[in-house]
């Protein structure tokens, strides 16, 4: 069992990124489960704008759809920006549209059978409708999207703390995270891209 975690921070290497501490607490609970996972911060690479799955011109984002194809479980994990996720986050959803068209040797998508969550950190409200967004693009694409495969961190309106400033509120946001990495493992085990019949072609 293979779970790659997008981090869609705008902070590059080496700052600290607070949305991969809470999706590490994710991890975490996937390794302890059996998964072995991968995370890649997104903002390190140069990822064209476009819809393609090689837009050509040194774009890195041919590796990263690797290494979705590659694995059973994605996490797409992204700060709060105006409460909107990241415009990382969204160039990957962009890319991943190519997704929509591509198919396995049998006509199925090549996200069937694939399991995906969502990792939100931010100080202003707008978790639901972020997990709301993320996951609406993922099912368009053909991921499946489990109970409760979900965590955010935020402690209201305004500035304050980041997630790793302080302890407030992290018992909830890593309890929460337990529950959604052991519901992607449990889900992911059960789905294989054939469960999905093929989709009827049309002009």
């Amino acid at each position: 069992m293979k779970a790659l975690v997008l981090n869609c921070t705008l902070k590059p290497s080496p700052q600290t990124s607070n949305t991969e501490a809470l999706a590490r607490v994710v991890m975490a609970e996937l390794e302890k489960g059996g998964a072995e996972t991968e995370l890649v911060r997104l903002v390190d690479l140069d990822i064209k704008p476009g819809v393609k799955s090689d837009e050509g011109g040194g774009d890195d984002w041919p590796s990263v759809r690797t290494r979705i194809l590659a694995a059973d479980i994605l996490v797409m994990a992204t700060p709060t920006w105006l409460g909107q996720h990241s415009s990382v986050c969204m160039r990957a959803l962009e890319r991943m549209d190519a997704m929509l068209s591509e198919t396995r040797d049998d006509g199925r998508p090549v996200a069937y059978g694939k399991v995906a969550g969502v990792v939100i950190t931010g100080n202003e409200d707008g978790a639901h409708h972020i997990v709301a967004s993320i996951c609406q693009a993922l099912i368009d694409i053909g991921f499946t999207i489990p109970g409760q495969s979900w965590t955010y961190w935020h402690l209201g309106p305004g500035p304050g703390p980041d997630y790793t400033d302080t302890d407030q509120a992290h018992e909830w946001s890593d309890r929460t995270g337990r529950i959604a990495a052991r519901n992607l493992l449990a889900l992911a085990r059960a789905l294989k891209p054939d469960t999905f019949p093929v989709p009827e072609s049309g002009d």
